[in-house]
């Protein structure tokens, strides 16, 4: 057994199932946010209702998501120490201020959030959820902090062996920093959003408390066009700055082996033969991958036998003659696509959604209904194959032109190790996975009438006080 492979496929599973639970935890505190200020705008108990019920929800999916972190931090911690040992004065700077300050900043005031409904004034208790969102938007930014600086080192200098930073304004200024957090954060809202309408789809469809649904279903697709324009707007300026700074990783999403014509076609389906480094069957789109890259219908991309040559010159005497700096393309090409695909639809079914519901016929659309529920995985996948193209394209860096995956694992972990951790990281998602469902499916099935403020709903449950 290869403990690199094993330790990079623990880092997967632990990273993919993590971020399950942070994006939905972005999306939706930020709606439950706009619907409580609603309520202190309009006055209308239906917004109340609204933000204690997709509250509560997010609650649990934020409980849950703190445990699959601190399962993420024990896998790294053992098997990546030569990592932390030559980047961590750079790496865990921004990872301390995430645990320090967002981390507990959104603690804090959830607490006060949940406690608070009665005992604080609306406003107070208001400006208490909007911290929330501000806390989880601003652990995302220290955690993509760090990320960017795998993906663009900046801000450091090498000290005896060691990657030390030297400025830190440079490593918060990152420029792969700047198109990626917009990226990931609109991301983020698609997945609140499209979870929110899942929700409301079926209990429309059931025909159960049709006004809060219809007003949580609105909401929902207003975000959710927000948020998939946003990340398509977004993920364009990202593949022009990916085309500056890691041009073997856009080489490898597009399956481009040679130099490309000028103008450059985008590939939409490759039949990809690695072992021959070539494409058997292709359909293109002609001057597709010029405006991607550009944002003009003129420039060529180079291929990765061109670049291959061009690392092998810049790089050899940093990692060692002999490297394959190509990455596993098939993974690369496809992931990219099928984060292209699945975000597509996500601008589709807003749009036809929003369209049906100002016509009024929404509610009776059950065929687009029943298509909102599957629809609730889409930003779970685009997010994770987005992430796939990103962290598979990278290698065989795991700090691009500084130090390869290989360098970075642990030297001293045997492989059994490392493999019975992997399984019994894997059992302990799945049991998490079964409660969190089990808790959602629960208070979904309750109902928002449950937190209606009556007081023959009230419990001794702390996360029902002052409901």
């Amino acid at each position: 057994m290869d403990p690199v492979l094993l330790a990079r496929v623990q880092f997967a599973a632990t990273t993919i199932f993590h971020f399950f639970f942070v994006p939905l935890s972005i999306g939706l505190v930020l709606m439950v946010a706009v619907m409580e200020t609603l309520y202190v705008v309009k006055k209308e108990k239906l917004y109340k209702k609204m933000a204690k019920f997709w509250g509560h929800l997010f609650l649990i999916n934020f409980a849950v998501g703190v445990v699959t972190g601190i399962i993420q931090e024990f896998q790294f911690g053992m098997n990546w120490s030569d990592y932390s040992r030559f980047v961590g004065d750079v790496f865990g700077a921004p990872l301390a201020i995430e645990a320090l300050l967002a981390f507990f900043m959104e603690s804090t005031f959830i607490g006060l959030w949940i406690f608070g409904w009665e005992r604080l004034s609306k406003k107070l208790h208001l400006a208490c959820i909007w911290l929330v969102s501000l806390g989880t938007t601003l652990s995302a930014i220290w955690i993509l902090t760090a990320n960017s600086f795998m993906q663009v080192p900046v801000g450091f200098s090498i000290n005896n062996g060691r990657a030390e930073m030297n400025d830190f304004l440079a490593l918060i200024t990152n420029g792969q920093l700047l198109v990626e957090f917009p990226h990931v954060i609109t991301g983020a809202i698609c997945t609140g959003a499209f979870f929110m309408a899942g929700i409301s789809a079926i209990n429309l469809i059931r025909k159960r408390h049709l006004a809060f649904y219809k007003r949580s279903m609105k909401l929902a697709l207003i975000f959710g066009l927000i948020g998939s324009i946003g990340v398509a707007l977004s993920g364009h300026s990202q593949a022009q700055y990916l085309v500056k700074t890691q041009p073997m990783k856009m080489a490898a999403a597009e399956g481009i082996w040679e130099d490309t014509e000028d103008p450059a076609p985008w590939s939409m389906f490759a039949i990809i033969d690695s072992r021959n480094q070539e494409n058997t069957f292709e359909i293109n789109i002609p001057y597709a991958l010029s405006f991607l890259s550009y944002s003009k219908f003129e420039g060529g991309l180079k291929g990765m036998e061109t670049l291959q040559q061009e690392y092998q010159t810049k790089y050899d005497s940093v990692v060692g003659e002999g490297t394959n700096y190509i990455p596993p393309v098939k993974t690369t090409y496809w992931s990219f696509r099928l984060m292209i695909g699945f975000g597509v639809l996500m601008i589709l079914l807003p749009i036809i959604g929003l369209y049906l519901f100002r016509k009024g016929r929404l509610e009776n659309s059950t065929l687009l209904l029943r298509f909102f529920v599957p629809a609730i995985a889409f930003p779970f996948l685009a997010n994770t194959f987005g992430w796939m193209m990103t962290e598979v394209g990278r290698q065989p860096w795991t700090v691009f032109g500084l130090m390869t995956t290989a360098d970075a694992v642990s030297p001293n972990v045997p492989a059994g190790m490392v493999l019975f951790s992997t399984i019994l990281y894997l059992v302990v998602f799945t049991i998490l996975l079964g409660v969190m469902v089990y808790l959602m499916v629960r208070e979904v099935k309750k109902g928002p009438e449950q937190l209606s403020g009556d007081r023959k709903h009230q419990s001794t449950d702390p996360f029902k006080v002052g409901a």
